[in-house]
């Protein structure tokens, strides 16, 4: 794809962005916008408005390009003026002459207002928030498509990338057995050290080299390497919600509602992948699932990657290609193809180009609310805890434990969203194990997210084409 070719057309027209949230992705956004002519941020909001500043300043720009608002009348002054606007209020946005809104808060909350206010404005909207797009991400594309607008996710981040592979294989006439991510971080091996090393932590393994090796059954291999590495997380939430967004997007349902999450060298997946009966831990294709990459300190990370396993169908194509370095199964019935790269807010530009410009998010056509991510208690709780989020990195609340299952009502007494759940109080008390419902929860006197979500059952949205 000749990405030159696809917006030449376009290059003396400027698409006006607000970006909501200067954090991590927000930072590498800004940074990478200053260097293309055709997108122009306009709007920079954050709760700590001296971050976005911090952002603007080194990306380049000047203290004259920008200048802090805290009206409409003051917002509306500084477009005029071609300045940047910095403020913490992103209701500001209303009203403006904007193209695009970037919603990259990271709170669940936060970006469900956003993205109702965005859409209520007549812009685009590109999701950066998974715990919100996985709660409510139908819905929004529906009030997307109503208004003559579209959601989408960010090319760059995973659910984008996965679609982007998806689709490439189906028109190139690929069968697809399944397909995935990298969790965000490898296990690093250090094999004369016995060693591994997993997001800046290290620790002791005795006999690393025995379970370095793909050896014997492929489960028996997958077990012992899980409980050589039992001190190291195996999965987290992240990874769970990313992949249900893809599901919700292409109808590719999870292989277990944790996933497997094998620990597997890169060159191991097509035979880890695979049907118990080609020798492999799936019980049902095709699938989405996670896997944790195992590489020595000298290999190529594959950390937040994704992959698609395909058929090979007898094609002896894939025999010349397995010579030029292609992965395929050792039966030769199954080949790996994958994008190692997770770059954050750098490609995200494709996805706002591809939207304002050719009216084509980088989502698929067909958005269908397939799966929801719940959360089961892995520890007694008592009446009158709250779910708080432990982890803010990973949005993760410590003793509960997330799955993606099929798609369900909240109710007043289904199986909540992890991320409703999330710094809410408990009603009752939850023996470890339960699953997390409506009824145990407190809900919030106040909340777009839950007021969407319920907007969402009582419309009983299952499919939104934006077609």
């Amino acid at each position: 794809m000749n990405y030159n070719q696809l917006f030449s057309s376009f290059q003396n027209q400027q698409i006006m962005v607000a970006l909501i949230g200067a954090g991590q992705f927000g930072e590498t956004f800004i940074r990478q916008c200053r260097r293309i002519s055709g997108i122009q941020i306009s709007f920079v909001c954050d709760l700590q408005p001296e971050r976005a500043r911090a952002a603007l300043l080194a990306a380049g720009y000047d203290n004259s390009a920008f200048v802090s608002v805290g009206s409409n009348e003051e917002a509306a002054t500084a477009l005029n003026n071609g300045q940047i606007m910095i403020t913490s209020d992103y209701r500001l946005i209303s009203g403006l002459a904007l193209d695009c809104v970037v919603e990259a808060t990271g709170s669940p909350e936060a970006a469900a207002q956003v993205g109702q206010i965005t859409l209520m404005s007549g812009f685009h909207l590109v999701m950066i928030t998974k715990e919100a797009d996985i709660v409510v991400g139908p819905y929004l594309h529906k009030l997307a498509k109503a208004a003559g607008r579209h959601v989408t996710p960010a090319h760059g981040d995973q659910p984008s990338l996965l679609i982007a592979l998806l689709s490439w294989a189906e028109v190139l006439g690929m069968k697809v057995i399944g397909a995935g991510k990298s969790s965000e971080y490898d296990f690093v091996f250090d094999l004369e050290a016995e060693q591994v090393s997993w997001r800046g932590r290290t620790e002791q393994v005795q006999n690393l080299s025995d379970i370095w090796e793909l050896s014997g059954s492929v489960g028996n291999a997958v077990q012992r390497r899980e409980v050589a590495l039992s001190a190291f997380p195996k999965r987290t939430v992240p990874d769970l919600c990313e992949m249900g967004i893809v599901c919700n997007h292409t109808g590719l349902m999870p292989a277990a509602a944790a996933f497997h999450a094998p620990h597997a060298r890169v060159t191991e997946l097509c035979d880890i992948f695979a049907s118990q009966e080609a020798g492999g831990i799936l019980t049902t294709t095709p699938f989405i699932d996670v896997f944790n990459c195992m590489r020595r300190t000298d290999e190529q990370s594959f950390g937040g990657g994704v992959f698609i396993i395909v058929d090979t169908e007898k094609n002896d194509s894939w025999e010349i290609l397995r010579e030029k370095g292609i992965s395929v199964s050792e039966d030769g019935k199954r080949a790996l193809l994958y994008n190692p790269s997770h770059l954050l807010g750098l490609e995200a530009a494709v996805s706002i180009m591809s939207t304002v410009w050719l009216d084509k998010p980088t989502g698929n056509q067909d958005i269908r609310h397939n799966v929801d991510l719940h959360a089961r208690a892995s520890r007694d709780w008592s009446a009158g805890e709250v779910l708080l989020i432990t982890d803010n990195h990973h949005h993760e609340i410590d003793g509960l434990l997330a799955e993606l299952n099929p798609a369900a009502h909240a109710g007043e007494n289904g199986p909540l969203p992890y991320y409703m759940a999330a710094e809410n109080r408990l009603r009752v008390d939850v023996k470890k194990g339960q699953l997390i419902t409506t009824d145990m929860v407190i809900p919030p006197e106040e909340s777009t997210l839950w007021k969407l979500r319920r907007q969402m059952e009582a419309d009983n949205t299952d499919t939104v084409s934006s077609q």
